[in-house]
């Protein structure tokens, strides 16, 4: 029966306009409707088909600000059975590696981990390196990029999908395997989740909690950051091509002086 643990992250809506701030040129979370992530949804999926077939448990792992709350209770109402949320202010604008080792130390925090889900990458950043980078923090085997994932025994099997074909890959547990697209249609919380939901334990920590010194993290620490940032020029109107029977000589012209054709 394997313990498993989802990385869940809350990102802006891909529907709302998501821009950096003039501040420090890091996502302004707060201008944009707030989600969980859809590649998430996924690899909770994955995690609670493994669970009905074989028991165990699902604990879902985020590390954000106090907002990510409302992504964790989707999960949770999706079927997951607790939640672990990494909160702290000194966190703001971390890098990649720092988050790593954030989530490898609060992975350190739950009992007899067999199994880290995750998606291949969040639509806020796409890094898309996260669960590689934990794999090595861990010392576990990683199966990335994951179209589908077996799990006999204390064997891990995932079929990914390449350019060129399927690459079969195999593991023993404990391992971390990343999910795509394709993985699976996650479910749609009901009711009796929702409200099963606000009962599920949350522990709550902060970079201190995991052992982490609060100047190792954040933006001032980061390994990478953004230095300057320009708006996105606004469409223009573009050319309107009057028809008085020579329409399509002039839209071919144009075209022609564009070397589109």
């Amino acid at each position: 029966m394997p313990n498993i643990v989802v990385l869940v992250k809350q990102v802006p809506d891909t529907y709302s306009e998501r821009r950096l701030t003039d501040a420090d040129h890091t996502l302004d979370r707060a201008s944009a409707d707030a989600v969980l992530d859809e590649i998430n949804e996924r690899a909770v999926e994955e995690a609670l088909l493994i669970k009905e077939a074989q028991g165990g448990e699902v604990t879902v792992l985020s590390v954000g600000p106090e907002r990510a709350t409302e992504a964790i209770r989707k999960a949770l109402s999706m079927g997951a059975d607790k939640a672990v949320h990494v909160t702290d202010p000194a966190l703001h604008g971390a890098c990649l590696l720092q988050t790593t080792r954030v989530l490898a130390a609060a992975i350190g925090k739950v009992d007899g981990v067999d199994l880290v889900i995750a998606g291949n990458e969040a639509t806020d950043g796409r890094g898309g390196a996260v669960p590689a980078m934990l794999a090595e923090v861990l010392g576990f085997p990683q199966l990335t990029h994951a179209r589908k994932v077996t799990v006999e025994g204390s064997e891990i099997t995932v079929t990914r999908e390449t350019d060129t074909g399927l690459t079969h890959l195999r593991a023993t547990l404990p391992a971390v395997v990343s999910v795509g697209e394709k993985i699976n249609e996650p479910r749609y919380p009901s009711f009796k989740g929702i409200m099963a939901a606000k009962k599920k334990p949350v522990d709550t920590f902060t970079v201190a909690d995991l052992g982490i010194d609060a100047g190792e993290v954040g933006l001032d620490a980061a390994s990478t950051t953004v230095v300057e940032a320009t708006p996105k020029p606004p469409r223009s109107a573009g050319q309107r091509v009057e028809d008085a029977g020579d329409g399509g000589t002039k839209i071919a012209e144009y075209l022609i002086g564009q070397k589109i054709i």
